[in-house]
């Protein structure tokens, strides 16, 4: 098998599975990982462990885990900080771009006070922890109605009904400072270069939704996809 490296300044060995080096800026063109000098061919059959990459991408950003500490300290039930929260993140990691956040859409489940007022308290509540950020909360125990869905019965079922799949997960801070990662369709299609419209919702509201959010304006690679 013939390898094709681009080197600067000089390989000194070479072998089927170690290539060691003088100086700097080795490339096999196939992929390698580095290790302190020593380049060893990439397992280009691993499965990649999305999970771990999306939690990291959350964990090393301070505004994000400074957000999921104000929307802990509520101690509402079934809590996630949801859609683009998450979504953005990897997206913009994926485009390797910088974008604002419009709004921080935090989501719960309580059936015992429905009422919008109570949402905008806590709209308050987390303004007055975290100022800065655009907070929107939505208790999902309500939301079906607005949305023509049959009822919830959690977070993770109300986000099983939202337009994109890439939008349904969610991610919360835990009392023991660990990171929960909500979600409905495989983590892979998060990183599929597209937005994939959820056959569970009305494909006009996504093709709205993909025209209002101006996605394609902030990641013009992203292809939409429509599901019937």
């Amino acid at each position: 098998m013939r390898l094709v490296f681009e080197v600067l300044p000089v390989l000194v060995f070479l072998d089927s599975n170690v290539l060691l080096l003088l100086g700097s800026c080795l490339k096999d063109t196939r992929g390698v990982d580095c290790d302190n000098g020593i380049y060893r061919k990439k397992n280009l059959d691993a499965v990649p462990d999305y999970k771990k990459e999306i939690l990291v991408l959350i964990s090393n950003n301070q505004e994000s885990m400074e957000a999921l500490a104000a929307v802990r300290e509520l101690q509402l039930p079934d809590a996630l900080i949801a859609a683009g929260f998450v979504r953005n993140k990897i997206w913009d990691s994926v485009f390797a771009t910088d974008t604002p956040l419009a709004d921080t859409d935090v989501i719960y489940f309580c059936q015992h006070d429905v009422s919008e007022e109570r949402d905008k308290l806590l709209e308050q509540r987390l303004g007055k922890l975290l100022p800065g950020v655009c907070w929107s909360v939505k208790n999902q125990a309500r939301m079906h109605v607005r949305n023509g869905d049959r009822p919830y019965i959690s977070s993770a079922d109300a986000m099983s009904f939202w337009p994109e799949k890439q939008t349904a997960l969610g991610i919360r801070l835990e009392p023991d400072g660990k990171l929960h990662l909500e979600h409905c369709f495989a983590l892979s299609l998060q990183f599929n270069l597209r937005i994939d419209h959820n056959e569970a919702g009305s494909v006009v509201v996504f093709r709205e939704r993909v025209q209002s959010k101006g996605w394609l304006e902030r990641w013009p690679e992203l292809i939409p996809v429509e599901n019937s």
